[in-house]
């Protein structure tokens, strides 16, 4: 059922089928929102297709609300709910939607990949009415060889973005996340990090041009936006400045063979020890080696019902098993890496391997798009200086013993990472950071044991912050915590927002203040106007 804009009559009849049955209130502004759409669109769109509302249909609206949404926390029957969903097919969609709602005076929210810790893709806590966005649709990718790059939508996954590049190309990739279902739009918007950040950056230091929307509905590349916005775009989270339609993405070089592995020891081998040194070396290793550390609880292998931490070393090395080998034994022996260890494979399994998936798997899984990952959690994000000395280890053991699910995954630094500026993009976290923590806690009751697991997350987080870096304790944007603060007011924003971005967060306001000066784009976090 599509229609175009020059047949009104045609409209008004579909919309009398399409909200015969829909309450007065919400017939009203999604009425008012359709009318406004076919009067600033020239592009026919299946409205039974694109419009999903819990009184048109109830159980269509819940499966496309809860389609991509990572962290169950916000999909309870009491968190608020959007309106409805709109999902546009063209660019020219898009525009029109940021044209109605501003005149409709109806709050947006913008989801590519649903992705967001705090649920700010999809839950709008102290602004109603509030509609959500959703550019899933806008997923073409556009891979040009002869330049080294790509333009990709919005609404297209990392997955879908690394599978398209080998493709066509077998010795080509892209410097992003290591979550293959994260959409392309939100996650570049925020840094990037991924298993080749230490030989060529963030996913945002490899981004040539964008097209985005302003709070007008223009469409801006880089020229038009200027190079403020640009800046801005590669680094400061989602929803603050526009709806991100398309990245056009630089390409790297990747060797025929990729080098992974996964070395696992538990307390009872000697992990503290090993972790120690980890701490020592890991930001000076050679840069094609990439070696990340998941940390969580396990069963001990004895027959007792006790349990141990496991911290299992994930490496992946842009070369062959031989000099992978050479590499470690003179930098990280410690570990006792063998050859048995190795696993040679093209860049794109190895990609598939660090996300998750069954050896298996072919590589058009990645076109899937689905989150190997949902959950009820609560997630919080460092930056280490400094090696975290022995005792303050064994004091981190006895905090995640004391806890159902933990789970926390430090990333190396160094390299490349060291070599760019803390200003050359918002993300300020390069040199002097020897890795970064992601703290994770899940379960799976939802509100029923949820506080209980808050509480612990933050215990844990208080007792971390003699061991990690300092004025101001920093954290990473696309790790959302709403604990560091909200825009409830300017004392709050300038205290989330250093810790963020640093010495990056005034210019980032002022930046913001001049291309959205009525703050259309905005939600708990968003980067504000002005300061006090």
């Amino acid at each position: 059922m599509t229609f175009a804009i020059s047949n009104r009559n045609a409209v008004a009849f579909l919309l009398t089928l399409l909200l015969v049955s829909v309450t007065p209130s919400s017939s009203t502004l999604q009425q008012d929102f359709i009318h406004c759409l076919v009067d600033n669109t020239d592009m026919a769109f299946p409205i039974r297709a694109s419009f999903f509302s819990p009184d048109q249909n109830a159980t269509l609206f819940k499966e496309e609300l809860e389609s991509t949404a990572q962290n169950l926390r916000y999909l309870t029957p009491s968190n608020p709910k959007p309106v409805f969903i709109f999902e546009p097919l063209y660019e020219t969609h898009v525009q029109a939607a940021v044209v109605c709602a501003k005149k409709l005076q109806l709050h947006m929210r913008l989801r590519s990949g649903g992705h967001d810790y705090e649920g700010l893709s999809f839950v709008a806590e102290n602004i109603t009415p509030f509609v959500v966005v959703d550019l899933s649709k806008l997923r073409q990718i556009d891979v040009d060889l002869d330049s080294n790059s790509a333009w990709a939508h919005a609404g297209a996954t990392n997955g879908e973005v690394y599978y398209r590049i080998q493709e066509k190309s077998q010795t080509h990739g892209f410097p992003a996340g290591l979550c293959s279902s994260l959409g392309i739009g939100g996650h570049l918007v925020g840094g990037a990090y991924g298993s080749m950040m230490r030989k060529f950056g963030l996913g945002a230091d490899n981004v040539l041009d964008a097209r985005i929307i302003d709070a007008n509905g223009k469409i801006l590349d880089r020229a038009a936006m200027g190079e403020d916005v640009f800046w801005a775009i590669r680094g400061a989270g989602g929803g603050s400045f526009g709806v991100i339609l398309a990245w056009k993405i630089k390409l790297v070089p990747v060797p025929a063979t990729v080098t992974v592995f996964t070395v696992t020891k538990t307390l009872e081998q000697d992990a503290t020890r090993v972790l120690y040194k980890w701490q020592q070396v890991g930001d000076k290793l050679d840069e094609d080696l990439f070696i990340r550390v998941i940390i969580q609880t396990a069963g001990k292998a004895s027959k007792t019902s006790n349990r141990t931490v496991s911290n299992s070393y994930q490496g992946q090395f842009l070369g062959d098993s031989n000099r992978l080998m050479q590499v470690m034994q003179k930098s990280f022996p410690e570990l006792g890496l063998t050859k048995k260890d190795c696993v040679e494979m093209s860049w794109i399994k190895s990609v598939m391997y660090i996300a998750g998936f069954p050896d298996s798997a072919a590589p058009e899984a990645l076109l899937a798009g689905k989150s190997l990952f949902k959950n009820h959690f609560k997630a919080k994000s460092d930056f280490v200086e400094e090696p975290i000395p022995v005792e303050g280890l064994e004091g981190l053991w006895k905090k995640l013993l004391k806890e159902d699910s933990p789970l926390t995954i430090w990333n190396p630094y160094g390299g490349m990472m060291s070599r760019i500026s803390e200003s050359e993009t918002p993300f300020p976290h390069r040199k002097g950071t020897l890795f970064k923590i992601q703290w994770l806690s899940t379960w799976s009751d939802g509100k029923a044991s949820e506080a209980r697991h808050i509480e612990w997350m933050r215990d844990m987080y208080s007792y971390m912050e003699p061991y990690v870096s300092k004025k101001p304790r920093r954290a990473y944007v696309n790790y959302r915590d709403l604990d560091l603060g909200t825009n409830e007011g300017e004392s709050d924003a300038r205290e989330w927002g250093a810790k963020y971005f640093k010495g990056n967060f005034e210019r980032l306001v002022k930046i913001k203040g001049e291309f959205d000066p009525e703050n259309f784009f905005r939600h708990e976090q968003s980067i504000p106007t002005k300061l006090g």
